[in-house]
């Protein structure tokens, strides 16, 4: 058997782009000045991202129209794109396979139950700890996640709460867990469950 090293520095990639998640509310008000906006619209556009939960500018019907776009183009760029959803426990249990910006893949997970709501987020893709017996420590620590990515993370499961994505119709989401990377299948190679 060949021993793969442990890897605790992320091999460097190129950035995400600026996220609203990734700045100071001092931050998302001087860019938002810097694109020629009151001030106040950064507050506004915190509000719809993390309050109400969407980044969809078409519905931020509080911001002109004109601005609208230009706001989301600087401050809410796509950083995740779902590639897959795999459903288990009749629905209950939903993995998410996330491509990030630069083609990196990660997972996070959505658990309902009774009492609680809990997702499961990734803040790394890869893993250095090089495991035998994992799949995903084989493939090494290809990065970090920006702090952006991994809000988006909770932000898309708290949404899909929202909206009733799982069976039991409208919900809260009530727990986040970092998950370790030490998932022995991702679900690009295997089904769930």
């Amino acid at each position: 058997m060949t021993a793969l090293p442990l890897v605790f520095d992320a091999p460097r990639r190129g950035k995400p782009p600026r996220h609203l998640a990734d700045l100071s509310a001092e931050q998302r008000r001087e860019v938002v000045v810097e694109l020629g906006e009151k001030a106040f619209r950064a507050r506004q556009l915190s509000h719809h991202y993390f309050g109400r939960l969407t980044a969809d500018p078409d519905t931020m019907t509080d911001i002109p129209a004109t601005a609208r776009a230009q706001l989301a183009e600087h401050l809410l760029p796509a950083l995740l794109t779902p590639v897959r959803h795999v459903a288990c426990d009749d629905g209950a249990t939903r993995k998410t396979l996330w491509k990030a910006h630069d083609g990196t893949l990660l997972e996070s997970v959505l658990m309902r139950y009774p009492d609680r709501a809990t997702v499961c987020i990734s803040s790394q893709a890869g893993c250095g700890m090089a495991c035998p017996f994992c799949a995903t420590g084989q493939g090494g620590l290809q990065r970090n996640l920006s702090t952006a990515e991994i809000v988006e993370q909770v932000r898309a499961a708290a949404a899909a709460m929202r909206d009733g994505a799982l069976p039991g119709g409208q919900g809260r989401l009530s727990n986040v867990v970092f998950m370790g990377m030490g998932e022995p299948v991702p679900i690009g190679l295997q089904p769930c469950c």
